[in-house]
């Protein structure tokens, strides 16, 4: 029985090939925005990139902190028990998302846990 092996090496690197060839097409460039919209509040990076229409100037900065409100009270996460559950921990998003840091074992936190994950958010 003869090996296909070639024939697959060949459609694949054709398949590439073609690929490659529909990313690398140019787009139209969609007509420059008014002036006033392109400002930034606070830019910390400026490029310019040459357009058929002209110059396009790009301001950039970082995205602002997210604010974190406090963190409630190990009672009123845990609803009066001993351990804090994944399920208790999404009524506070920071918790819910760092989690497995502040369990050591992802299943749950306990109150010294928690106190400790919280002195790290300050």
């Amino acid at each position: 029985m003869k090996s296909h092996k070639p024939l697959l090496s060949a459609l694949t690197a054709a398949a590439l090939l073609f690929a490659g060839s529909l990313i690398a097409q140019d787009a139209p460039s969609p007509p420059p925005a008014p002036a006033a919209s392109m400002a930034s509040p606070a830019p910390t990076e400026r490029a310019a990139y040459p357009t058929p229409q002209g110059q396009v100037i790009v301001h950039s900065a970082p995205a602002p902190a997210p604010v974190i409100n406090p963190a409630p009270s190990f009672e009123q996460l845990s609803g009066g028990g001993k351990w804090i559950s994944e399920d208790q921990a999404a009524a506070y998003p920071p918790l819910a998302n760092d989690f497995l840091n502040a369990s050591h074992n992802g299943k749950r936190v306990s109150k010294a846990q928690y106190d400790n994950w919280v002195k790290q958010l300050q």
